[in-house]
């Protein structure tokens, strides 16, 4: 178990170091390289947009791993999508500029951002699943939160890294060529998480699915017949945490260049401690939703974040650099709330051989309605190129508000599956449906 869960930790860091690094550089560098013709504005907006494509193709990633993983299983799909990933992120690192080739460079850019959304959009239920199915029925909201510390260990590894290079090379020397720098590092981790997974056996789920025949010719259509309810409200349900989630850790950067003046070394700092933060809170809040329901846990997050986004902007548009700093470090916690039982409460919503399919359609759908948009949306509502008042950070908090009431509502509509047995298929458990739905009844 120890061992499934460290591999599914070490592989899922990885990933996120990929990911994470294309949005930290679109909001400090690539307006620059890929669009220096257009104004401030116009450059962030097309790099947001270029953004956005990766967590388009998020939910294709779910569509083709999640059919592996639940065919042929989750051990060999995990390494595929380290691959995929590990490969276009190293690509990103020596591809030309527009100096170079003209808006073929973004062309390029989009591509490989492409590719990075199909790798991480199969990534994460295999994760999930391989730390989950080797664990005890009653530590799923731990044993699920581990692959979820793989964000803020990404997060920390990302920023960390790209403030130190900028901070040793220096701005220019940064935009000229050193930028690359920690896309080139990638292939290294990659090459870490590989001998890791390729250690780690299948999981007991899975081997007793094969054993019993009972794997399914068609996953993907067979669980968006039976669970389509239980995607669309994962999906909706992520619409409080994953908005704000790339509002703090990447609109973060816009926001302080546009609205406080702040230095990117100072913020990215700021925002590396933020992930130190979540290495403590997300395992806590998993293990807590063992302890008080997953639900209640979840619902708990949602109501703090529905506040926090109006303290968050409020003591952001201070401009006092120590202010700013700790309410940075600090946002992710109410995000960590969520996003500690955030995995078990999606996985549990299926049954084991239609698992891997269902949770990672679910999780990835969100992908295209709250993640992708949220930093693109924050900056036109801050440009005034909405209905909302201009330059008025109250307006995006009144954006995570909105997200705040949604994503509630889709937690309370979620049938709480926690007490069934997930080492069995959930039709084989009537009994255990029976007595979870009672209990929720009786309150």
């Amino acid at each position: 178990m120890v061992r499934a869960v460290v591999a599914s930790t070490v592989g899922t860091s990885i990933e996120w170091y990929d990911y994470f690094l294309f949005g930290t550089m679109a909001a400090l560098v690539f307006p620059k390289l890929f669009f220096p013709k257009s104004d401030p504005l116009t450059g962030t907006l097309n790099n947001y947009a270029i953004f956005f494509v990766g967590f388009l193709a998020r939910p294709v990633g779910a569509w083709l791993f999640g059919t592996y993983g639940d065919r042929i299983g989750r051990k060999a799909t995990l390494i595929a999508t380290l691959l995929f990933m590990g490969i276009a992120t190293f690509l990103i690192g020596v591809m030309p500029t527009y100096n170079s080739i003209g808006l073929w460079a973004a062309v390029i850019l989009v591509v490989l951002r492409l590719c990075q959304g199909i790798g991480v959009g199969g990534e994460w239920g295999g994760s999930v699943l391989m730390s989950m199915e080797w664990g005890s029925q009653k530590r799923k909201g731990f044993l699920g939160s581990w692959p979820q510390f793989g964000v803020p260990v990404g997060l920390l590894a990302s920023t960390a890294i790209t403030a130190l290079t900028l901070t040793l090379a220096g701005a220019a020397t940064f935009e000229a060529w050193a930028w690359r720098v920690p896309f080139l590092l990638s292939i290294i981790l990659v090459g870490v998480g590989l001998y890791i997974r390729l250690g780690v056996m299948e999981t007991p789920v899975f081997r007793s699915i094969v054993q019993e025949q009972r794997v399914e010719a068609r996953p993907v259509t067979e669980v968006i017949r039976r669970n389509w309810r239980e995607i669309l409200l994962s999906a909706l349900l992520r619409l409080p945490e994953q908005a704000p989630f790339y509002l703090f850790t990447t609109f973060v950067f816009t926001f302080g260049a546009f609205a406080t003046k702040l230095n990117k070394p100072f913020l990215t700092w700021a925002v590396s401690a933020a992930a130190v933060i979540s290495f403590f809170s997300i395992p806590f809040f998993g293990h807590l939703s063992d302890r008080i329901g997953r639900k209640t846990m979840y619902m708990a997050g949602i109501a703090v974040m529905a506040v926090w986004g109006f303290v968050y902007f409020g003591l952001y548009s201070t401009a006092i650099p120590l202010v700013v700093f700790i309410v940075i470090a600090l946002s992710l916690i109410p995000h960590d709330m969520q996003y500690g039982p955030q995995a078990a409460l999606i996985a549990e919503s299926f049954t084991g051989r239609l698992r891997y399919s269902g949770a990672s359609i679910g999780y990835q759908l969100a992908s295209v309605i709250a993640g992708g948009p949220a930093p693109y949306i924050a900056t036109r509502i801050w440009a005034g190129e909405t209905f909302l008042p201009a330059k008025n950070p109250y307006m995006i908090s009144l954006y995570i508000l909105l997200c705040c009431v949604i994503g509630f509502g889709a937690v309370a509509l979620l049938k709480d599956r926690s007490q069934l047995d997930h080492t069995k298929e959930y039709e084989e458990q009537p009994e255990a449906a029976e007595a979870t739905a009672a209990r929720r009844a009786m309150g």
